[in-house]
């Protein structure tokens, strides 16, 4: 069985900013970074971390692999966060003055990556890690969209997710199932976005 823990990038000047990032590419701020330290201490004995490309998770995991001496950080492409489309550097001010009602009414712009590709785009990722670790325990740094789609694909409803919270996903035979949430900071934060 192979263990994966998918958490969240620390804080990026954009989440302080409030800005929608999708596959944007703004660095960790200094408080993400503190966070990813922060973190490290709760995740415990790990055989691999792995990575999103985007630098928020590069970084976050960069510094997680380096307090728990392990690494290197391995990239997987399919743990990038969804293109939020014409929505990717605005706030949710910006969203509104651009789009009025769209989020209220749960639409979504232009250039929004469809769930249905990011769902397969995962699950593409996790399967190639349980094949790279079948029995290890690994930590991948993604984004709150790749976890949003893994566990709505799994059933979980949806739930905020901090920077550096995540979840447990457990690869059971030939399925993927939902384990525990994970909150690795004692004081979180919230990007505001979704």
């Amino acid at each position: 069985m192979t263990h994966l823990l998918v958490v969240r990038h620390g804080e990026s000047e954009w989440n302080a900013d409030g800005r929608w990032q999708g596959q944007e590419n703004p660095p960790l701020s200094d408080l993400g970074r503190q966070q990813a330290r922060q973190a490290a201490r709760g995740i415990g004995a790990v055989d691999a971390v792995v990575a999103s490309p985007l630098d928020r998770a590069v970084t976050t995991a960069g510094i997680i692999a380096e307090e728990l001496g392990i690494g290197p950080v391995v990239t997987i492409p399919g743990l990038i966060e969804r293109h939020a489309g014409e929505w990717q550097g605005l706030t949710r001010a910006g969203i509104e003055d651009l789009y009025p009602g769209y989020l209220a009414e749960g639409k979504r712009p232009p250039g929004w990556e469809d769930d249905g590709l990011v769902r397969d785009r995962v699950f593409d990722a996790f399967d190639h890690i349980a094949a790279a670790h079948p029995y290890g325990f690994v930590v991948a740094v993604a984004h709150a969209g790749v976890i949003f789609s893994a566990e709505a694909e799994l059933g979980a409803p949806w739930e905020r997710i901090a920077n550096l919270g995540g979840r447990w996903f457990l690869r059971e035979q030939d399925r993927w199932v939902l384990g525990d949430r994970v909150h690795l900071l004692v004081e979180e934060t919230i990007p505001d976005q979704l």
